[in-house]
């Protein structure tokens, strides 16, 4: 089964977390779409992690840390 997230194009958010510019929110969008499509439960705090990721503010490896920590519930 295939839930929805709420993405406001016009306020650049998704599930309430801003976003700079159209083309980050979508391409975020988009890579939170294809891991819901294997289980991927996404939150606010996850959102963020995926956006700071997308527009270089952590590294991959950071974004593995966090995961590994589970600081995206």
């Amino acid at each position: 089964m295939f839930n929805t997230i709420e993405i406001d194009r016009s306020s650049l958010t998704i599930m309430g977390v801003k976003f700079s510019d159209l083309k980050t929110l979508e391409y975020t969008a988009n890579a939170i779409g294809s891991n819901m499509f294997e289980g991927f439960e996404p939150t606010p705090k996850g959102i963020e992690i995926i956006r700071d990721y997308v527009i270089g503010k952590i590294t991959l490896s950071e974004m593995v840390a966090f995961a590994k920590e589970k600081a995206y519930v």
